[in-house]
């Protein structure tokens, strides 16, 4: 199983972002603030360029004529708050414009990051878009729209004083956030090659939001850190030169939007909204502006 997604926001720069987050996590919840408008509001009519796609819309959404989505806003590059409360960033600039392609808008609406996938299943969100990882458990649960490709990296405080290597990192503390890949999938296997060493096990700090993981690093209360890549390079830039990448991007693996499992036509409209976009332009312009188009795939397709 592939491992990642999103990091972080501290003080001025601990609103950064994490979450999307390579989290495998299905379990419900409350969202955390209300609904945001979003960063720029598509027009309602569709896009000239490409297809119109506007009749492949569950009934629900052209009712409505916006797609409800759920986002961990705390995972900056990829979807975080500004001024408390818009939700911005690179997935929510590019959804916008994928939902351009069907002539509607969107209404984001910030969600604790383990409540999302059940959030879209319960029909409280259209789509789930928040840096999340595709894998096989979540493939069993929902439709993922495959958009983008990440790793995972890690951090320490500059020069990394404590001398983490990620991989022999027993002993060391290391915070994380919950429900992501990074905690649910790549740990216990370094958890277990500590315990097989004799080693002492990894002492984990497990924060609900990635923005708390990168604040306990910044502040001395953990070693280290992992998240998503795009999360910790820009966690490195925002905080300063307070933070040091260490080691190299590992289990690299698409990002995928999440619709429910019966929507298949949705989600293969969507892979044609994606096309769309990378015909036109859009869609490497859009991860250029946030400094993420080594990410940039050219083949999008429903639960590669």
């Amino acid at each position: 199983m592939s491992v990642l997604r999103r990091t972080l926001v501290l003080s001025g720069v601990l609103v950064l972002a994490a979450a999307g987050c390579g989290s495998n996590s299905l379990e419900g919840g409350s969202s955390t603030s209300p609904s945001t408008a979003p960063s720029s509001a598509p027009s309602s009519a569709p896009s000239s360029a490409g297809p119109d796609l506007s009749g492949s819309l569950p009934p629900k959404i052209k009712a409505a004529g916006k797609i409800v989505v759920g986002t961990d806003a705390t995972y900056r590059p990829n979807e975080f708050l500004q001024g408390g409360k818009t939700v911005v960033g690179m997935d929510v600039d590019l959804f916008n414009a994928v939902a351009q392609k069907f002539g509607v808008t969107v209404e984001w609406q910030p969600a604790n990051f383990d409540t999302i996938i059940t959030g879209v299943q319960g029909g409280k969100y259209d789509v789930g878009v928040s840096s999340f990882t595709i894998n096989d458990k979540r493939k069993q649960q929902v439709n993922m729209v495959s958009y983008f490709n990440a790793g995972t990296l890690w951090a320490t405080a500059k020069g990394n004083p404590k001398g983490v290597n990620p991989d022999d990192a027993c002993g060391k503390t290391v915070a994380v956030q919950k429900g992501t890949t990074q905690l649910d999938d790549d740990m216990p296997k370094r958890q277990a090659k500590c315990k097989s060493a004799g080693k002492p096990e990894i002492k984990l700090v497990v924060r609900e939001k990635q923005d708390q993981a990168t604040a306990d690093l910044v502040s001395g209360k953990a070693d280290a850190m992992l998240a998503d890549s795009p999360v910790v390079l820009d966690a490195i830039k925002q905080t300063g030169g307070k933070l040091d990448q260490v080691g190299e991007i590992y289990d690299a693996a698409p990002y995928g939007y999440v619709v429910p499992k019966a929507q298949t036509a949705f989600a293969q409209a969507l892979v044609q909204a994606l096309q769309s976009l990378n015909t036109d332009g859009t869609y490497k312009s859009t991860l250029q502006k946030w400094n993420n188009d080594s990410g940039a795939i050219t083949t999008f397709a429903v639960n590669p």
